[in-house]
């Protein structure tokens, strides 16, 4: 593959790359920054890439840059909103938007990424095990532990945060 081609078909990923680094920050500036990084590492280690999935090779970079950033902070990621035009067409209820995006910021970090990975971005289970670097069959658990966890949520039902005021 010539260096310009490589550079095409690394520059065709960068809606996806933002949608995903956005579902993982859930901050505009941040996402940026982090597709940002993860396009000049991918184009500076040209030479690394061996052929495969272009895709999930890019999707390493961004998961390990945004694993090394949150390290750095030691913090987890913030429960803003989510952008809703990054996302598609969110639920009609408010409570039932606010629920699901409160259960998948509540869900371990490696579960949140199995799951923005396949039901977001529609990577397959062998693409985001290349992602993660697990075998497929903790893709496939942690997904399933991410669904459940998102089931008993959203089946406590939406409500409302109130505030207790004396």
């Amino acid at each position: 593959m010539s260096s310009e081609a490589f550079k095409a078909d690394v520059a065709a990923q960068t809606p996806s790359l933002t949608r995903y680094a956005l579902a993982l920050t859930r901050d505009r500036d941040l996402a940026e920054d982090l597709v940002q990084d993860t396009l000049a590492r991918a184009l500076s280690r040209e030479h690394l890439w061996h052929g495969g999935s272009m895709r999930a090779w890019l999707f390493t970079i961004l998961t390990n840059l945004d694993r090394n950033r949150r390290r750095s902070l030691a913090i987890r990621p913030g429960t803003d909103e989510f952008d809703e035009r990054q996302f598609g067409t969110p639920p009609d209820d408010p409570l039932t938007r606010r629920a699901i995006e409160r259960g998948v910021a509540a869900l371990p970090a490696e579960q949140r990424e199995v799951l923005l990975l396949v039901a977001l971005e529609g990577l397959s289970y062998r693409e985001v095990a290349e992602v993660q670097d697990v075998p497929i069959g903790t893709v496939m658990s942690r997904l399933s532990r991410a669904r459940a966890a998102l089931r008993v949520a959203l089946e406590a039902g939406p409500q409302a945060q109130l505030r207790r005021v004396k």
